[in-house]
């Protein structure tokens, strides 16, 4: 073994190390970026048509990646050409299922194609979020199907992903990198690897404790989201202003971190994560009561807002039947093309089945899937505005002029506070 961590050292050293990157989503494709970037030479499988192609004709199908930086990549859709690659990174989703349950067949399937082509002193690394003990107990044993042996032959470890899509304060080589492999070679070649890209790895001891901290971070966020969106609904009863609130309690240099409500939470972590932690739980007999009541909570909000619409639209004769709506925002955060568990998505389909008639309009997203059909982004003209009986803010963009928005709409409802300096707003429109 340190024959073959030497070459591969001095490989990626040297940046001639071949990097596979398995799936170019929303964390392989910048991932990927951004070691061609850096010279190496790198090895995109997508298997999806419409990404490849587009990927080819030069078009970035993601916000944070320019199409200039699509000309060095290679785009791939069988697993043949990775024999080739010296590292590889998995980065496919781990959704859940209907029932909640984590979804791994895609990594399964990633390691079981892998098991077939992986070449001895090959260094793999699973990225995609998940339950501790998925590296060593699942993708692990899976490779050693190919006759070779995880920490003999190749090597293995685990590093979550942190990308943020639409964060233009922390790029991908600002955040941290956390590696843990199945033995220290795999976790030093892996923080060697990364360390090409980002300004700081942090080494730990396991793959299991790098599993866990990316739970950890999400987990983290989505109590803290649950305790605020609970916070503005009493709020909201008591006829407080959350947000100013919040301003407030922002004012303590010590021991207070600001977390704003919403609609809901959307993205592919937040939503997700928590369950996965939970899942696993229930196989050392520990019901985490705390984490999935955050869940709750946060599931909870979509349908909040549509009450929200429902009490604005009768207080001034209307019911929500019939209604006309129009959202603001199908994207799950500001300034970016991504709908993945969308808030807003949840927040149109109640609407329509409580039979309001509903449009939408995003700068990012010209259509949606919906009902078995594709919906189009509706133009933002103030004669819309002046028409519809309510205008709801579900992610707040930066292109929208709030101020036009406020000087048309009969009627908003604001999930985002995204229109709290306009002029002339109070008599129209509700606060989350």
């Amino acid at each position: 073994m340190r024959k073959y961590q030497l070459v591969l050292q001095q490989k990626i050293k040297d940046k001639k190390a071949v990097i596979g990157i398995i799936g170019l989503g929303y964390v392989g494709l910048p991932l990927a970026v951004a070691f061609a970037k850096e010279g190496f030479k790198v090895l995109g499988l997508e298997q999806n048509p419409k990404r490849r192609g587009s990927i080819n004709r030069g078009k970035s199908y993601i916000n944070d990646v320019k199409d200039e930086d699509l000309s060095t990549l290679r785009v791939i859709d069988d697993y043949s050409p990775l024999k080739k690659a010296d590292a590889i990174c998995i980065c496919v989703p781990t959704p859940l299922d209907k029932n909640k349950q984590p979804d791994i067949s895609h990594v399964r399937s990633v390691a079981e194609n892998l098991s077939k082509i992986i070449q001895k002193g090959q260094l793999i690394i699973l990225e995609s979020t998940t339950y501790p003990g998925t590296t060593e107990e699942v993708v692990g044993p899976i490779l050693e199907r190919s006759g070779l042996k995880a920490g003999r032959d190749f090597f293995l470890a685990f590093s979550p992903e942190r990308i943020d899509p639409g964060n233009k304060k922390f790029t991908l080589r600002q955040i941290p990198k956390v590696a843990g492999g199945i033995n220290r070679e795999s976790t030093r070649l892996a923080a060697l690897l990364y360390g090409q890209i980002v300004d700081l790895v942090h080494e730990v001891s396991s793959p299991r404790v790098a599993e866990m901290e990316k739970l950890l971070e999400n987990v983290f966020r989505s109590v803290n989201i649950a305790l605020i969106n609970e916070m503005a609904i009493l709020c909201k009863k008591m006829k407080i202003d959350i947000w100013e609130v919040i301003e407030a309690a922002k004012t303590k240099p010590y021991g207070f971190t600001p977390f704003y409500p919403g609609p809901g939470i959307g993205g592919h972590c937040i939503p997700l994560d928590p369950f996965y932690l939970a899942w696993k739980a229930k196989e050392y007999e520990i019901n985490t009561k705390f984490i999935e009541l955050a869940g709750e909570i946060n599931e909870g909000m979509p349908e909040y807002v549509v009450s929200l619409i429902s009490d604005a639209l009768n207080r001034k004769g209307k019911s929500l039947k019939g209604s006309h709506i129009l959202l603001l925002g199908m994207a799950y955060k500001k300034d970016i093309s991504d709908t993945r568990e969308s808030p807003a998505l949840k927040i149109l389909e109640i609407l329509h089945r409580r039979e309001a008639e509903v449009a939408y309009n995003d700068p990012y997203i010209a259509r949606v899937e919906f009902n078995g059909s594709h919906l189009k982004s509706a133009p933002l003209k103030p004669a819309r505005l002046k028409k519809c009986d309510c205008v709801v803010i579900t992610t707040d963009h930066s292109d929208y002029d709030y101020g036009e928005i406020v000087k048309h709409a009969p009627l908003i409802v604001d999930t985002r506070n995204a229109i709290s300096g306009v002029k002339g707003r109070a008599a129209k429109v509700v606060k989350i």
